[in-house]
């Protein structure tokens, strides 16, 4: 861990100490961080997905098919039938 990092723990434990006994100010922390945590796997995995290039190529041309209305909405569960 660099020390950046834990002087930025630290920040963050400081913070959730001061909050710690009101349990509204806790459930917005919450889900704040929830929601930060899920922009950031979002952000990893569309990174994953962008580093092959074949990839890249198929989702840019869904993105192109979908911006000339030749997309189409299909159910989830259809997928696998």
């Amino acid at each position: 861990m660099t020390a950046m990092q834990m002087r930025l723990n630290s920040e963050l434990f400081s913070a959730l100490q001061v909050i710690s006994e009101d349990e509204s100010l806790m459930k917005k922390a919450v889900k704040s961080l929830k929601r930060l945590a899920s922009q950031k796997q979002a952000a990893d995995e569309t990174a994953y997905l962008m580093s092959s290039p074949a990839m890249a190529d198929v989702i840019r041309q869904g993105q192109e098919d979908i911006k000339k209305g030749r997309g189409r909405v299909v159910k989830i569960e259809d997928l696998w039938k």
